[in-house]
């Protein structure tokens, strides 16, 4: 056999098949939902910081985000999974790995047990029992009662099941103190408000897919310029809410100029969205909503280590 045959017929190098397990890994990662997950420990973060005057303890702090990162993440396999056949009819999500077979329904449900193992573990041994329970209760909030049955029951489904998104911060709280506490569930309510205008707006600019999905989101069910309207009321709501932890004195002047300033920007895409909106305007609110609430929660933390008192 000649020498150029040889080479021809030789199996491929070792370099290909760990660029296959590097590309595997990146579909892995893909359904843990990274962007979303890390917003979601910034607001755990704060609430660990918010409940305590000094630093949080190095043990709690690390075993504490890992632990809920690792569930979140196992909640968002699971939304791969259960989600995967409205996920192939909308534009936004039709390339995800479970859609397009890159990983099994079999493999994400490893995967997502796994991690959700783990994580339960973290919590229960190093952090304490009160925050691994709330968190696993989130998992199935997110994953198996909103995404499973809310979902798919009523356009109020994101205004429900947004609860279980707006868990992160009692759960840092709790991570810390091991107590539910009044101030906890006042970042939770600041969470749990901000949830319908941010994902509504996302819903108006991708109505056409959720139609065709059959998925009751508000504008499919209600019309987009109801939906619209009620962008807005949430909004104002939120304007408000965003004021209780300076008037409880949970938050001094920092957090209510920052809040203030915000909550005005925010107000303003609302505004727009309702009375002057364009093709663009449904996204960019959405865009501008996680900006929001990123900067929202930075702040909180700038003012309870910064104070500054009128």
């Amino acid at each position: 056999m000649a020498k150029s045959e040889v080479l021809h017929t030789s199996k491929p190098a070792p370099v290909a098949t760990h660029t296959g397990w590097r590309q595997n890994w990146r579909y892995y990662y893909e359904m843990t939902k990274p962007r979303v997950v890390m917003l979601l420990l910034l607001t755990a973060l704060v609430g660990m910081c918010l409940a305590t005057p000094g630093w949080v303890p190095a043990s709690k702090l690390i075993a504490g985000l890992l632990g809920i990162g690792l569930l979140a993440s196992a909640a968002a396999v699971l939304n791969h999974i259960v989600d995967h056949k409205i996920d192939s009819q909308m534009a936004r999500t039709f390339n995800r790995p479970v859609v397009k077979g890159k990983v099994t329904i079999p493999q994400a449900l490893v995967f997502s047990f796994v991690l959700a193992v783990v994580g339960y573990v973290m919590l229960e041994v190093w952090v304490n029992r009160i925050t691994a329970l709330l968190t696993l209760a989130s998992l199935v909030g997110y994953a198996v009662v909103y995404t499973m049955f809310l979902k798919r029951a009523t356009p109020q489904n994101i205004v429900i099941g947004g609860l279980a998104g707006a868990a992160p911060p009692l759960l840092g709280w709790t991570a810390v103190t091991g107590e539910i506490h009044a101030h906890a569930l006042l970042l939770v309510l600041i969470v749990f408000t901000w949830t319908p205008p941010h994902f509504w707006a996302l819903a108006i600019h991708r109505e056409k897919d959720y139609a065709k999905a059959k998925v009751p989101m508000l504008p499919v069910t209600h019309g987009i310029a109801f939906t619209k309207t009620c962008v807005l009321l949430y909004t104002i709501l939120l304007c408000l809410v965003c004021l209780l932890p300076y008037l409880i004195g949970e938050a001094q002047l920092i957090y209510l100029i920052g809040s203030s300033l915000l909550n005005a920007v925010f107000l303003y895409y609302a505004i727009k969205l309702k009375y002057a909106a364009n093709d663009t305007t449904a996204m960019t609110t959405f865009k501008y909503s996680i900006v929001h609430l990123m900067v929202l929660f930075v702040v909180l933390l700038v003012d309870h280590y910064v104070p500054l008192v009128l």
